[in-house]
């Protein structure tokens, strides 16, 4: 993924600071998204990097960072059918599943290898539009680099019965899940969704295997 490569360095930044503060701690689950993300962001941030395994390159102990404080607060079914459009209701519950299953492993394993890149970035926040009884919103974000314009990034999130829950990332007006659409679109064609499940579990043991 061409596109996703250059959107990379930005995307795994926030979405760890801010995925991390979605954790069910009893303030915070009485606040909505915007204000959760404001305070436990920063503080999250720096246990990032202080982390000696992880300055390391650890990357066990990168996995486990992104499987305990990223993973859980990620909607993958959801983002795996937005990403699959119109070819998701001709998937099997089955096919559905290893799909779920295999774009979830592809993109812990693609957010563990970036992760150790994040030095100085810090994250500017926009007020939040949101009205009572919204069950959808939009955060909204900007990183800020040392050099170079701020880098936007917003998340599109969903109120689901264990809280807040992301379903696509924009990094600079490109979105997560229309990227991977592009793609899984061109692959399903080719070699319908089994050539499609094929394609990412080999993507994810060429990336295992390095």
């Amino acid at each position: 993924m061409s596109t996703m490569a250059s959107m990379l360095r930005h995307v795994i930044f926030a979405t760890i600071v801010t995925a991390a503060a979605f954790q069910f701690q009893p303030a915070a689950a009485q606040q909505g998204p915007d204000a959760t993300v404001k305070r436990v962001a920063e503080d999250t941030l720096a246990a990032i990097k202080s982390d000696p395994q992880i300055q390391a390159g650890n990357q066990a102990r990168i996995r486990e960072v992104v499987e305990t404080k990223v993973a859980p607060y990620f909607d993958f079914t959801r983002i795996t059918a937005l990403a699959m459009g119109k070819n998701w209701r001709t998937a099997t519950p089955e096919q559905q599943k290893r799909l779920t299953e295999e774009f979830r492993s592809l993109l812990i394993r693609t957010y563990s290898g970036a992760l150790t890149q994040y030095r100085d970035e810090k994250i500017d926040y926009k007020p939040l539009r949101m009205n009572a009884g919204d069950t959808e919103v939009l955060v909204r974000t900007a990183a800020v680099r040392a050099s170079g314009p701020p880098v936007p990034i917003d998340y599109s999130m969903e109120k689901t019965p264990d809280g807040w829950k992301c379903y696509d990332v924009v990094v600079g007006g490109v979105s997560l899940v229309t990227n991977y659409r592009d793609e899984f679109n061109a692959q399903i064609q080719s070699g319908g969704v089994d050539g499609l499940i094929k394609t990412l579990a080999d993507r994810n043991k060429g990336i295992a295997a390095k």
